[in-house]
């Protein structure tokens, strides 16, 4: 392991890491690969990219404390997102039928290295669709990327390995099964 070891310095001094962790480097590409592939898996499927506000007058569509700013022309308090699911909904009001966001949210929570108040979710809605319709799609994204980006059917975790093949029909719905070899 080269670079930085510490936790807390790695992630406060990312640019550091960055330069001296080959590792490091690796993960900021294979996120960016992983993105365009799920993007390229719902643009196929008919789905439609949107960009919805990052400041919301109303926070919603999470059980979650919200960061709040204050734009001073408009003289109007404003929250930092915390979801795009109500704009989102939204836009399957007014007639796209499949939409989705790589949307940048804030919850003004706990931090730690599990857990950052500021993340990218990919948050996706189909008209029409059912559960089965959201695990099809789940299951193409996270197998696929499983094998075209990283090369592998299964997927390192913190607490397990996962596996990517798919559940049989009438089996389990759990898109990734825990491997119980790996140490918890």
């Amino acid at each position: 392991m080269h670079g930085l070891t510490a936790v807390e310095a790695r992630y406060r001094r990312r640019h550091v890491d960055l330069y001296s962790n080959p590792d490091a480097q690796r993960i900021f590409v294979l996120r960016a690969r992983i993105i365009d592939y799920a993007r390229a898996v719902l643009r196929r499927r008919g789905f439609v990219e949107v960009e919805t506000p990052v400041l919301q007058p109303i926070y919603g569509g999470a059980a979650a404390r919200p960061f709040t700013t204050h734009h001073n022309t408009l003289d109007l308090d404003l929250y930092l997102r915390i979801s795009p699911e109500l704009y989102l909904k939204r836009c399957l009001v007014g007639g796209l039928e499949r939409v989705f966001e790589f949307a940048r949210c804030f919850r003004n929570e706990g931090i730690s290295p599990r857990h950052n108040p500021e993340f990218t979710m990919l948050e996706l809605y189909q008209a029409y669709g059912d559960y089965h319709d959201m695990m099809e799609i789940t299951e193409e994204i996270i197998a696929g990327a499983a094998r075209e980006v990283i090369g592998s059917r299964g997927l390192p975790s913190v607490s397990a390995s996962l596996t990517t093949r798919r559940p049989g029909r009438g089996g389990s719905t759990h898109t990734c099964s825990p491997s119980m070899s790996a140490s918890h």
